[in-house]
């Protein structure tokens, strides 16, 4: 599998995951586009992978929550490279609260990156991909896809409604070959999980150790974080996958924390 001359959008690709994947799609020969809300960052980063080679990159400015930026973004992409393939909704923010004290204007916030964010680009894309024979779907998802955690009632919440929608795209859009998958990973040590380590110590009243050690990869099979690779490797799977024998599903990439 490979995905040569293949034409890829990845949200939140500036950094952490998104970028990793973004990577291993160029890697593989791919024409990647790197969507981010910093224009500049996008852009660094793609002249980074083209350099990289042997596929090439380009920067797209895009607000995952507004329609008018994603249809631009879509089109522009559309426009200097023939159509859509791949997208991955990658773009996503953690914010954490006991329920009772959670800022309605937070849930929103959460809810509408990761969920409308996930809508709203499959909804540009998915024409494109209908036009040039099918395509691949792939949202980002987590462990919280499948089970729940204290303090996380927003991203758990939207991670479990991600399965849903690429269930009904994968039931959709199936007639057209267009795959709808979801991958799930565990902690992944990123800038986003960096983050949560003292907000969960405070909010638990535990030591940042004991949330590393206890909430975080308690449930693993080694005490060990996912890596950005781990995920990319997945997401090329689900990218490259050449039938419809993989679509509607989800995969866990978390060390075992769950199995289901």
């Amino acid at each position: 599998m490979d995905l040569k001359d293949k034409i890829c959008i990845v949200t939140g690709a500036a950094s952490g995951i998104g970028k990793a994947i973004a990577g291993r799609f160029v890697a593989a020969g791919g024409r990647v586009a790197i969507a981010d809300l910093k224009l500049e960052a996008a852009e660094a980063v793609a002249r980074e992978l083209t350099a990289k080679g042997p596929g090439k990159a380009m920067g797209i400015a895009m607000d995952v929550t507004d329609e008018a930026q994603v249809n631009a973004g879509v089109s522009e992409v559309a426009a200097a490279w023939g159509g859509v393939d791949v997208l991955v909704s990658n773009a996503g923010i953690q914010i954490v609260h006991p329920i009772t004290e959670f800022p309605f204007g937070d849930w929103k916030k959460l809810l509408s990156i990761h969920l409308d964010g996930a809508f709203l680009t499959s909804k540009a894309c998915i024409p494109q991909m209908e036009k040039r024979g099918g395509g691949s779907i792939i949202f980002m998802g987590s462990v919280h896809s499948k089970e729940a955690s204290p303090l996380k009632s927003a991203y758990v919440t939207a991670k479990h409604g991600l399965l849903g929608l690429a269930r009904v795209i994968a039931k959709e859009e199936g007639p057209k070959a267009i795959r709808a998958n979801v991958i799930c990973p565990g902690f992944v040590k990123t800038p986003l999980v960096e983050k949560q380590i003292p907000e969960q110590a405070q909010a638990l009243g535990i030591s940042e150790k004991e949330v590393v050690e206890r909430v975080m990869l308690g449930e693993t099979v080694d005490k060990e974080f996912t890596t950005v690779e781990d995920v990319a490797e997945v997401a090329f799977v689900f990218a490259a996958f050449p039938t419809a024998a993989l679509t509607g599903q989800s995969l866990n990439v978390s060390h075992g924390w769950n199995m289901s």
